[in-house]
Order: C-alpha cells, then structure tokens, then sequence
C-alpha cells in the first residue's frame, strides 16, 4: 500500500511539472510573462517540497544522494526569478524518479504473496464428521484429514495407514517419500499418494513452514540496502558544483552566473541516463525469460563474484526419468515401457506420471487399463489388452510373481528401482532419478566467464546424491544435508568472497534466497515463497537462462556508466562556460536538455543487447 502511494505521489508530481512548463510556454509566446513566471513556478513548487522532505528523510538516515543537486538548482532559478531553468529542472527530476519507480513496480507485479502456498483451513475429525477449520484453531492432537493434492497445513505424524508425502520444496529430496504410521510430516509438504490422517504435535504458527516464512522476513530485514549507481557519484559531483557556482558568484559578485552553474550542473545524466539504462536492462532480460525485480538488483547482479546453486529442480530436472531399462525373458524395452506406462496411466503417483510421460515422449501408442487396483505407495495391478500387468517397488512386484529372473540392477544414491511383471513372471525393471540437466557443464563454464569466481552447491539432499549428481562439474564446494537456516549461513559467509548470487526453486530456499545480495528464483515451477523472496525470477524452467542475465546485467551497468562519463564531463565543461559567462541560466537548461537526449540515447542501447548464449528469442508474457 505504501508503495502505491508513492507510485501515485511521484506520477502526480510528474504530472503538474509538465503541465506547468508546457502551460507556462504556451503564456510565454503568448507575451504573457508573468502568468508564465506563475505557470512555471506553480509546476516546480510541488515537485520542490517532497524534494525537500525527501532529503530530509535520507539524511536523518545518514544517506546524501544527488537530490540535493536538483534542490539547489531549482531553488536558486527560483529565487533568482529563472522560473523556465527551475521548470525543465522539475521535469527532468520528477521524470527519472518516475521510471524508476515504474520499472520496479512493473516487476513486482507478477509476484503473488509469500503465503500463497500455504492453505487458509484445514479438515478436523470431530465427532465422527469432519469440519473445515481455520489454520489457527488447529491445536496438537487434532486428528486432520490430508486428502491427495493437499499441502500439509501443521507439523504431524501419520495416523492411518501409510502416507507418501513430496517433501522436496522443503527437503530438496526429489522422489517422494513413503511414511508410515507415527512417522512425521512436515507443513509444507504435499500428499502425493491415497488420503491420509495426521495427529498435529504443533500449531501452525510453530511449524516447519511458518519457520521458515520468519527466516525469510529476518534475512529481508538483516539485508544491507544496495546504493543506486547514481548515488554513488553524488557527494563528488556536488562538491564540484558547489565550489564552481560559490566561485562564479564570488569572483564576479553576479549570482545570476551561479543559478547558470547550478542548472548545467543538475544532475540529468545521473538521474535519466542511469534509470533508462538499467529500465532498458530489465526489459531486455525479461525479453530472454530473466525477471529482475528493480534497477538495484540489476546494479548487483552485475557485479556477482559467488553462485550458490541449489540442487533439485535447479541443477537437475526435478521430476524422476527413467535412466535405464532392464528387460528380461525377451520382452523387448519398448514393450516394458509400453505395458508399464499403460498401466500407470491410472496413477497419480509422481513416479508412475513420469514414466507415462516418458512413454508419450517416445511416441508409444498407450492402451487404457482395465480392472485397475493400486496400493498406495507400493504399486498398481490390472489388465493391459488382455494381460495382467504388476508395477511397483521391487518388493512389491516380487512378492506376487511366480518367478522372479533377477533382483534388478545395482543402484546409484538418490535412484528409485521400479519393477515391472507380465502374466505372473517378471518383464523387468526401470531405474528412475532426478539427473543433471543437459548443458549444465557450459552453462556453468558460461558463468564464469561473465566473472563469478566461485560457484558451490548448496541442498538438502543426501551428500552421496548430491556427490553423484554433480561429478565432473568442477564446483568449488559442495554442502549438503543443510536446513534452510544453514543455507542462510553459508550465504553469509561466502560474502567475503564479493557479492553473493543463491539460486533455487523450493521454500528452503526461500530463506537463503531473501539473505543472498541476489537471490534467484526458478518461477516457472518453483515455489510462491521463493519467487517472492528472489531479487530475480527465471520465467522459463531453465536454469541455463541464468548466464544470459548476468551478461545482459553487465552490459546494461556497463552502458549506464559509460553515459555519466559523457553526460557529467559535458555537464562539468558547461558549468565552466556558464561560470565564465558564457551561457545564462536558460541557455544552460537548453544545453543540459541537448546533453541528456545524447546520454538517453546512448542509454537506450541497453535494449538491443544479445547475449552470446542466449537461445534464439521468442516472446515472453510480462
């Protein structure tokens, strides 16, 4: 809410700058020139008052920025009766505030609120019913029913049965995992399998996922305020304009001579060239699938020294895929996957998704199932064009055969053994994991010629997984088993290396994501709480879109900079000549407005980056 305010706040000012300068000319070739004085004074004097509060807030903050610059300027044409150099002066402050404030807002637009993930009710037993509750009113010991699809509400252990739980937006384990009776279920985690019952030992408010929305508000509170490019030139550049305008009056006791310095000196390439750059920037990044939430995060991903990745659905995939097929007895591997996906096509188990969708990708014709029955978490039987069909765990499949031809091949860590039996006899098996995504090893080399020096992986996962999955990428660390406080730590400490990128997809990421000088969210399937901590948010599922960004991030920096070189050197030679006379304040507003059409320009080049990995373009909804 106070966002928009200031949103609204900064278009109104905008607003009555240009109308006050547009209706002042309009008086002035009309030979009115004092109601084009009034014209022109009435649209500076709004602009000119939250100038003035604003500096006042920054300094009780110990900030000093170029707003103070533009203050004078516009207060010295003002009180030296330049009514026209205090207009443009007004228009060309309000109107850099503006964009900025648009480009940020526009970002933050897509994003939903950290809490969209977690459900608002829950569903109690009581009194042999059920009813639907609010969050808060579950207390421990209330026995709840989690149905298939929901998101775990509170901390609790299974009650009934068997539950089987995804568990890798808090984990980073990518397979679901099998729980039994008394075991615990973490709030936040979905039920992938059959409905279950779960005892709640905590209150919503104390669980894991609350935890873990209070780590992500701290580390966003702990996190240092990045200083705009623009600011960062402003204490040099007001020094200079201060001592050429004292001088100026000083030595020709003219301070018409200062007003001049002080209106060539307003800081127009700083305040326009460095936001329409950076604006550009973002466009031009959102263009290849990288959202950036601002010009600051934009500013410092620029600058990034350190990647952190997260392992599941960032390095890899994050859906299980069949790695290997083992057939025996001469049945042929097409035919396995055949007769398996069919059957699984009764399924909403994520393994069995998987391998339907690994069939449909290999283009294999899938008859429907008949007389389906499936046991929640251990594997389905029916009938597939008249032969009965067995898919599940090894055990399972095993137990209900008349023969088994063998016990399946030897598993790497983090892979799911999936066997498959036709007419009572074992066809064979499927090895499911979550593998690397392709092109990581160049996505990675990518990055470091863009200059982040040090790259490390960072999951909750097992370390032998995480050993396996990222053989042969040359990281400079790895850390695993990490809850999302350690994730935090580690983000901490790696900023003695230079600036911190952290890069993930799942809510314990979030944490380290709010924490990091960039955070990076994967959007496309990533969790709400993560997109809404991350700085940046990859629109596309590709981890790979990465580098494109960093690059595109560089190079708009890069263009920024090189046009407050140009823009202040001009502005620094047009201070002298007004010092010396040469130009009065009018003159020297027309010439500031002629050195920030030239930096604007130049800026907008920012637009027509192409990165050099970047894949070919195709529009992206905004």
């Amino acid at each position: 809410m106070q966002q928009t305010r200031t949103d609204l706040l900064r278009k109104a000012l905008l607003a009555l700058a240009v109308v006050g300068l547009v209706v002042g000319l309009a008086l002035y070739f009309a030979d009115r020139n004092a109601a084009a004085d009034m014209a022109w004074t009435l649209g500076v004097l709004p602009v000119l008052a939250a100038l003035v509060v604003e500096i006042l807030r920054s300094l009780w903050r110990g900030e000093v920025g170029l707003d103070i610059v533009a203050a004078l300027s516009m207060t010295a044409a003002l009180t030296f009766g330049e009514t026209l150099a205090a207009a443009v002066v007004a228009v060309m402050y309000s109107g850099g505030n503006f964009l900025e404030s648009f480009a940020e807002g526009r970002a933050r637009r897509e994003m939903h609120a950290l809490l969209s993930r977690v459900p608002r009710t829950a569903t109690r037993h009581r009194d042999g019913g059920l009813e639907e509750v609010p969050l808060d009113d579950i207390e421990p010991g209330d026995l709840l029913l989690i149905r298939q699809g929901d998101v775990v509400p509170v901390d609790g252990t299974v009650a009934s049965g068997t539950a089987f739980v995804d568990a890798s937006a808090l984990t980073g384990e990518s397979l679901p995992a099998h729980l039994s009776v008394g075991a615990e279920a973490m709030s936040g985690s979905t039920n992938a399998g059959e409905p279950f019952d779960l005892t709640a030992t905590r209150v919503a408010r104390e669980s894991t996922y609350a935890g873990i929305v209070r780590l992500v508000e701290e580390a966003q509170r702990s996190k240092a305020p990045m200083a705009r490019l623009a600011d960062r030139w402003s204490l040099g550049f007001l020094a200079v304009t201060v001592v050429i305008a004292f001088a100026a009056w000083w030595f020709t006791g003219d301070p018409i001579r200062a007003v001049a310095v002080l209106v060539v000196a307003t800081p127009c390439p700083l305040i326009l060239a460095v936001p329409v750059a950076l604006v550009a920037g973002l466009s031009r990044a959102a263009h290849f699938g990288v959202l950036i939430k601002g010009a600051g995060p934009l500013e410092t991903m620029a600058r990034i020294r350190t990647l952190i990745l997260d392992k599941t659905g960032t390095l890899t995939d994050g859906r299980p895929q069949i790695v290997s097929i083992d057939s025996y007895d001469g049945v042929s591997e097409g035919d396995l996957l055949r007769f398996a996906a069919a059957l699984d096509q009764a399924s909403k188990h994520p393994v069995a998704q998987a391998i339907v969708a690994a069939a449909k990708t290999r283009g294999l014709d899938l008859p429907v199932p008949s007389e389906v029955f499936e046991r929640p978490g251990e594997g389905v039987e029916g009938m597939v064009e008249n032969r009965k069909v067995l898919v599940g765990g090894n055990a399972f499949v095993a137990g209900k055969v008349a023969a088994v031809s063998g016990e399946g091949p030897d598993l790497d860590a983090g892979s799911v053994l999936v066997a498959v039996a036709i007419d009572g006899k074992m066809a064979g098996h499927l090895v499911m994991a979550d593998p690397l995504r392709a092109g990581t090893d160049a996505m990675l080399a990518g990055l470091r010629r863009e200059g982040v020096q040090r790259i490390l992986l960072a999951t909750g996962d097992r370390i032998e997984v995480a050993e396996r999955v990222t053989e042969g990428l040359g990281l400079d660390g790895l850390r695993a088993g990490l809850s999302p406080d350690q994730k935090v730590l580690l983000v901490l400490s790696e900023r003695k290396h230079g600036p911190v990128m952290m890069v993930g997809d799942g809510v314990n990421d979030a944490p380290a994501l709010a924490a990091a000088d960039v955070g990076v969210a994967m959007g496309a399937r990533g969790a709400a709480a993560s997109a809404e901590a991350a700085d940046v948010v990859l629109l596309v599922d590709r981890v790979d879109e990465l580098g494109p960004g960093i690059e595109i991030a560089r190079r708009s920096r890069h263009i920024a900079m090189e046009s407050v070189v140009v823009g202040i050197g001009l502005s620094v030679l047009g201070m002298i000549a007004a010092a010396f006379g040469y130009l009065t304040p009018v003159q020297g507003a027309v010439l500031q407005e002629v050195i920030d059409v030239a930096v604007i320009l130049n800026a907008l080049r920012s637009l027509r980056i192409t990165p050099r990995d970047a894949v070919p373009e195709k529009p992206v909804r905004e």
